[in-house]
């Protein structure tokens, strides 16, 4: 390679700038160069670039070489920004591609240029692929799929360009899989390389490529469905590879490394079942670090994969000199790298876990104390993305509760304070709800931080906490709707500079070298506080942008009533009351665990789904004492705290703000159903006491309340479906004659109407929602367990999604009575979430909302809609053109009294009330 980079050089001399050739002879030098880059022989990647810049200079718009320059320089820089140590600018490579994709779709898909279809279709895809490299736009790799596989189509079978666009295929659809994660995109990469690899037979040039094409392939289906047969398949394809890299060639101490690395995960997944594995990894980790130069940018990296391999060996055999070891490469690979550099964070994260690896076995306090450092190290690393330090936060949480550490509320703070950070960077609520997907493992973090708190005697910091955890995405937007759409309102300009810093401040640092990331990264944050502080400082209300509300703050969900949090952890179970003044009041449930908690949720489903096929005279036994159970266990510890240290007077207003298993209990209706000592009659239950309300978070109350600061003119629909669109149930014969009932019992002044039979569509409830403040919905209403934002509303076309209501900003609306099934039930895997149609419209911006639990039997629940509204309205005088949605609790809880000897029980609490 040097003597023909000295040989270019003497033609490009004999061709000095002005040379019909000359441009030629700098691009053959360029790519020489550029080959001795990609093996590691040059370091001048400046040079390398500077030349293909000429080279494009050279030949301008016009010139019969400009548009493959033009592509030259495109994929040169596209594929070098990504590298680690260099210097290119991502935004030039995109501006090229985009200029390169307007030229060559006009070749590819223009019928006068078939014959140079495939060369344009090859460097479109390439160009395409370069571009989402950069851009991260997944249409811009769909394109480049779709124009790779028409290239494919187009190489002649059998030779040589048909193996390589296969394998080029392969390699942009695993792209498609490590953004999408797939697997049938996977398992197409796998069967594209082994029919590349079939075509290059032993003794072909590029058989190497296609093994460790493939073994990679394998090996990324391995970790992803741990099918053994593949991980052993990668294992021999590297061995082969291996053959055909002797000592001397440049690629060996790659496939050194993936040879050791499967090696590695073929030990750990089967339980160092294969000890001769994790020694040979670890013998091929030390051959590939001798190979590579003391001054190689990336030598770190094998420093580290050396490390974790000997802290693996050492958790086995207990070898002091193992764990020895691995502490001094980690150490010396962090002295190597700058403050900032990016795989620092993988530095921190093996020599934390070198640390506990001797604490387990030592247990010297002063490893743990290491451990939890260098976790708080790499939790923190700012140039790590967001994803790996959520992950090592969560880690953090549960190495710390295990061994009670005091780290232990600093690591839940800092894992809710990342995936808060996280989600404020997507822009829509699905998004969000897709990125907080991949944390469904640490779905309990919120419940077992609070309890963590409790156990720390520290309530104040539990209820802080809970809140700032639980409901993650109900609390972003309660805060703000969306972390931009406020924003947005309010100032355009820093909304758009807040969002663009975010993605350029969250995402992983690549593609710089150390230094300039480190710089990009300064400059970055530094413009992002000062967004940020500028949105504090000068916008009306925006003083606690981004900040997780403090107790003094989260304490005025409390002003009309005390809320009482109920916490459901594998820890304890316990009641944190928020009193309207003062500090927290901490309840434990000494007799209740989790395990408890889920047999009685379990068994109230099926006391409820029992009682749903007994006549109405018949007792409901079962649910009975199930309902006993909650009183005694639940309710009257926080009753007596209620009465006795809070003095709160009987029929005062009580929020229920249940978490985890307790949502899908039925705590308002907790009743003694047991006569007084005295004779003098029944034991009072809790809605005897108090008027019970629920809130999804205290956060939500918050944002009811001050939006009832502003009242409109009353206006009230009744939206009714009993003849739903195909698919969305059967029939429902009570629903007009209820549309009837209600329009009798609402006020003229509350301007009232009607929408129902074909008018009820998709289209028009929405826009009744948006242009009315008061709402009944008589239809069917499906809670999605599975997707709990297609939880829907059944109506005559297509179904009235919780999506399409929470997108459906209504800030003038009021209250809604939602008379259909499952609609005030949450997401059972997630149940903190607390996504559920009630708190949909809640969300939307009604403030007061009573739903369902479980299934409505429409001929008795006329009777509670009737008794309702009739309570509801009968003091308003005629003329009044003010009706009041904070009376709903009040006039629920009479109408459920009211109907006692009509309706049975499981139907009259089946209704609760949400919000103010």
């Amino acid at each position: 390679l040097n003597d023909a980079v000295e040989v270019f050089q003497f033609v490009l001399d004999q061709c000095p700038l002005g040379h019909p050739d000359h441009a030629a002879a700098l691009a053959n030098i360029a790519w020489a160069r550029l080959e001795g880059y990609c093996r590691e022989d040059i370091q001048d990647v400046d040079l390398i670039t500077a030349s293909f810049r000429d080279v494009h200079a050279f030949r301008p718009q016009g010139h019969p070489d400009h548009i493959l320059s033009l592509c030259h320089l495109a994929v040169v820089l596209g594929s070098l920004s990504i590298q680690q140590g260099t210097t290119i600018d991502p935004c030039e490579a995109t501006q090229l591609c985009r200029e390169l994709g307007i030229y060559l779709r006009s070749i590819a898909f223009s019928p006068l240029c078939h014959h140079r279809r495939p060369i344009a279709l090859d460097r479109l895809s390439n160009a395409l692929r370069a571009r989402f490299i950069q851009r991260g736009s997944i249409d811009d790799l769909d394109e480049s799929i779709q124009c790779c596989r028409e290239f494919v189509s187009l190489a002649p079978e059998g030779c040589d360009n048909h193996s390589a666009a296969l394998n080029t295929l392969a390699l942009f659809i695993t792209d498609r899989f490590n953004y999408q994660g797939k697997s049938h995109d996977l398992d197409q990469a796998v069967s594209l390389h082994e029919e590349a690899l079939c075509l290059r037979p032993v003794g072909h040039e590029s058989r190497y490529f296609s093994l460790n094409n493939l073994g990679l392939a394998l090996y990324t289906r391995f970790d992803r469905c741990s099918d053994i047969n593949d991980i052993n398949t990668a294992i021999s394809l590297y061995r082969e590879a291996l053959t055909l890299s002797p000592p001397g060639d440049p690629y060996r101490e790659t496939t050194l490394n993936n040879l050791a690395l499967a090696l590695k995960t073929r030990y750990k997944n089967l339980h160092g079942s294969e000890d001769l594995d994790l020694d040979e990894a670890i013998d091929l980790y030390r051959e590939s670090l001798w190979l590579i130069q003391h001054d190689r940018p990336d030598r770190h990296r094998n420093i580290i994969n050396l490390s974790s391999a000997l802290c693996s060996r050492f958790t086995e055999t207990q070898k002091n000199e193992d764990v020895e070891e691995a502490i001094d490469l980690c150490q010396e690979s962090l002295m190597a790298l700058p403050p900032l550099h990016p795989d620092r964070h993988f530095g921190y994260l093996w020599l934390q876990e070198a640390y506990l690896s001797r604490y387990r076995i030592r247990r010297n306090p002063a490893d743990l104390s290491l451990a939890v450092e260098n976790y708080r190290l790499v939790s923190r690393h700012p140039t790590q993305g967001l994803p790996q330090r959520i992950i090592t936060s969560y880690n953090w949480t549960i190495v710390a509760e295990e061994y009670d550490d005091g780290s232990a509320l600093e690591a839940y703070a800092t894992f809710f304070e990342l995936l808060d950070s996280h989600l404020a960077t997507r822009s829509s609520t699905t998004s969000r709800r897709e990125a907080a997907a991949a944390f469904s493992y640490a779905r309990t973090l919120p419940v077992d931080a609070a309890s963590c708190a409790l156990r720390h005697h520290n309530p104040l910091k539990a209820v802080e906490l809970v809140e700032q955890g639980r409901g993650q995405q109900w609390s972003l937007a309660s805060r703000l709707r969306t972390p931009i759409e406020d924003l947005e309102s309010a100032s355009p300009k820093l909304a758009h500079s807040f969002s663009e810093l975010s993605k350029a401040c969250f995402q992983p640092c690549s593609g710089a070298a150390a230094d300039q990331a480190e710089t990009e990264y300064r400059r970055l944050t530094e413009q992002w506080e000062a967004v940020v502080a500028e949105i504090r400082t000068t916008l009306p209300g925006f003083s606690q942008f981004l900040l997780p509300p403090s107790y003094k703050d989260l304490q005025a969900a409390a002003s009309y009533g005390p809320v009482i949090i109920l916490i459901a952890s594998k820890y304890l179970c316990d009641a944190l009351i928020v009193p309207t003044s003062g500090q927290p009041h901490h309840v434990p449930f000494s007799s209740l665990t989790l395990a408890d908690l889920e047999m009685l949720k379990n068994h109230f489903g099926k006391a409820i789904r029992h009682a749903s096929g007994m006549g109405p005279k018949q007792p409901r036994t079962a649910l009975r004492e199930l309902l006993r159970r909650i009183w005694d266990v639940v309710m009257l510890p926080i009753v007596k705290v209620l009465h006795h240290n809070l003095k709160l007077p009987h029929r005062s207003r009580i929020w229920l703000c249940p978490t985890a298993a307790f949502t899908s209990i039925p705590l308002h209706a907790a009743n003694p159903f047991r006569a007084r000592a005295d004779h003098s009659g029944m034991e009072s239950c809790l809605e005897d006491l108090y008027i019970c309300s629920y809130t999804p978070t205290l956060s939500a109350l918050i944002r009811s309340r001050q939006m009832m600061k502003h009242h409109a003119s009353p206006s009230f629909v009744s939206i009714g479906q009993g003849e739903p669109g195909a698919g969305q149930g059967e029939a429902l014969l009570a629903v007009e004659s209820e549309l009837e009932l209600v329009s009798k019992l609402v006020p003229a002044t509350a301007k009232p109407t009607t929408l129902s039979g074909a008018a009820a569509t998709r289209t028009s409830a929405l826009e009744a929602l948006q242009n009315n403040t008061w709402v009944h919905l008589a239809c069917h209403g499906k809670q999605d367990r599975k997707q709990p934002y297609n939880s829907h509303f059944a109506m005559r076309d297509q179904p009235l999604t919780l999506l399409d209501i929470m997108e459906n900003n209504a800030p003038q609306a009021e209250f809604a009575f939602l008379s259909a099934c499952h609609t005030a039930v949450g997401d059972e895997e997630t149940p903190d979430e607390v996504i559920h149609l009630a708190a949909g419209l809640q969300f939307s911006g009604f403030k007061s909302v009573i739903g369902t639990l479980w299934v409505v039997d429409d001929d008795v629940a006329r009777h509670v809609v009737e008794a309702f509204y009739e309570e509801m309205f009968k003091d308003l005088k005629e003329g009044d053109h003010e009706i009041d949605c904070t009376k709903a609790a009040s006039a629920l809880n009479h109408a459920t009294y009211a109907v006692k000897s009509k309706v049975p029980l499981e139907q009259r609490i089946v209704f609760v009330h949400i919000g103010v």
